[in-house]
């Protein structure tokens, strides 16, 4: 064995024992679904505001479609499947055995937990009152005062369950805070809902009327949000479904003559052993992103956590340039002994059929994850992790910071991730198997680099649809507008969700 194969194996361990533990790390970790459920369901509960009665005598069934029957029911089931993976969340941390500096975190993660689930009750009790069941929404509300006893009374909780509380009771009882309190700590249709409450009390008729005016208007624009995030998807849903049932159906007429089937004869001619990939993949993409990236921003001082939203934007955008610009040169040194390179290899063909390619992979995408997503829910029980800038895009109506991370993951993510795993990796493994094994090797590899167990299973499904599209295409344009349509329509949707939430 060389010293240089000495060294890779050395830093092939370094590298990846970082990556392990951050998937092992990731099982206890809350989805991001979780969240985008929950904001789903606020901006329903708005949109079913909108003045039914006229619409129904009119036959209308549009409203059911995006809504549902019964949106009160729908928007209880979606909080309480949240809030019971919360407390899932507590007794799995409370069962590790860790140490003091650990078990301190854990902790903390604990009481934020609990905080969540004292708002999730919050928003539970204002749904239980409008369903008609106060009881329930008075044993909610005295629950949670019940639980922050001994806290400061500054806790906001609390707080904003005695004024609920108050209102809901027979008699009803107004506190002298109940509106600046409802205004600042509740949101969306659960404020609207409470404030109703409050000025129906108090015989307030004209804040009645404009209260309703102004849940009228964003009702109507949050229809408009339903059908971008539900409809549009539907829609490239049935195209990409209709894609799916051609190629079957060619598949089975003309086989081995299909479009699907002539990708095994389209393996590539690779001069490079076993080596070169592992010092490529270790080197270039996971020592540099998980050791050496870390490191230099801990001994410079920058510190992520207590950044601003922005600058916790720029920080992931600086970070993923470094990143990308690192590994290109290590796969530039790597192969650069192999130049000129055989046909094929790194293509960008502007003037092809890439776009349909790309557009079309992205449609079929669209039926397939979603269907491997819903059966992988059910596994994860809304465990294992999510891509952290998924919150904070979800949290950010910043357009400044938006723009930061459409240009991280619609633009830097696709040309980086699809030179490495489709440029360079899959076309490498065809060496030693055929290329379907190395569409789905390579794909396996793309979706355990996010580093979330959870997400494996559908970002595997994409990689295999990037491949597929790539290994047919032969062109790295393909694949990389099907990423960046996918990364960008993810984007849409949570900054959709992320508004009147």
């Amino acid at each position: 064995m060389t010293i240089k194969r000495i060294i890779l194996f050395i830093l092939s361990f370094i590298a990846l024992f970082p990556v392990i533990l951050s998937l092992l790390a990731s099982l206890n970790e809350p989805q991001v679904q979780a969240n985008l459920q929950i904001y789903l369901t606020n901006l329903t509960l708005h949109a079913s505001e909108i003045k039914l009665d006229a619409l129904v005598q009119q036959n209308d069934d549009s409203l059911k479609f995006l809504l549902g029957d019964e949106p009160y029911d729908n928007a209880k089931e979606q909080y309480q499947e949240v809030k019971k993976a919360a407390q899932n969340n507590i007794e799995n941390s409370q069962k590790q055995a860790l140490p003091p500096a650990k078990s301190e975190q854990i902790q903390q993660e604990i009481d934020q937990t609990k905080q969540l689930i004292n708002a999730l009750d919050i928003n539970l009790g204002i749904l239980e009152a409008q369903r008609g069941k106060t009881d329930e929404a008075l044993t909610l509300w005295n629950d949670v005062i019940a639980q922050s006893e001994g806290v400061a009374k500054t806790d906001v909780t609390a707080q904003t369950a005695t004024i609920l509380r108050g209102l809901w009771s027979q008699p009803p009882k107004i506190l002298a805070e109940s509106e600046t309190v409802i205004n600042q700590h509740l949101k969306g249709w659960f404020r609207y809902k409470a404030l109703e409450k409050l000025y129906q009390l108090d015989n307030r008729q004209n804040d009645i009327s404009l209260l309703q005016n102004q849940e009228q208007e964003i009702a109507k624009q949050v229809l408009v949000k339903l059908v971008l995030i539900n409809g549009l998807p539907i829609l490239g849903g049935i195209i990409g479904f209709s894609l799916l049932i051609f190629f079957i159906v060619q598949l089975l007429m003309k086989k081995k003559e299909s479009l699907l089937a002539s990708i095994n004869n389209l393996s590539w001619e690779t001069p490079w052993g076993g080596e070169t990939i592992l010092q490529v993949l270790v080197v270039g993409f996971f020592f540099i992103g998980q050791i050496v990236l870390p490191l230099i921003f801990q001994f410079s001082g920058v510190n992520s956590n207590g950044l601003s939203l922005r600058g916790k934007a720029v920080y992931v955008l600086v970070s993923y340039i470094l990143m990308a610009a690192s590994g290109l040169l290590v796969l530039y040194f790597s192969i650069k002994p192999f130049f000129p390179l055989p046909k094929d290899w790194f293509r960008f063909q502007w003037l092809s059929n890439w776009m349909l390619w790309g557009i079309g992979g992205y449609f079929v995408a669209l039926p397939l994850v979603f269907i491997v997503s819903l059966v992988n829910q059910i596994f994860w029980q809304g465990q294992g992790g999510s891509n952290p800038l998924l919150f904070l895009a979800l949290e950010s109506q910043d357009s400044v910071v938006l723009a930061i991370f459409f240009f991280t993951a619609s633009i830097a993510a696709p040309f980086f991730e699809e030179i490495i795993f489709r440029g360079f990796l899959l076309p490498s493994l065809t060496r030693y198997v055929p290329v379907w094994g190395a569409i789905v090797i390579s794909s396996l590899i793309f979706a355990l680099a996010h580093l979330n167990l959870s997400e494996v299973l559908p970002l595997a499904t994409l990689g295999i649809i990037l491949g597929v599209v790539y290994t047919r295409s032969r062109n790295l344009l393909s694949s990389m507008l099907l990423h960046c349509l996918w990364n960008s329509g993810t984007l849409l949707s949570l900054f959709v969700l992320g508004s009147n939430a």
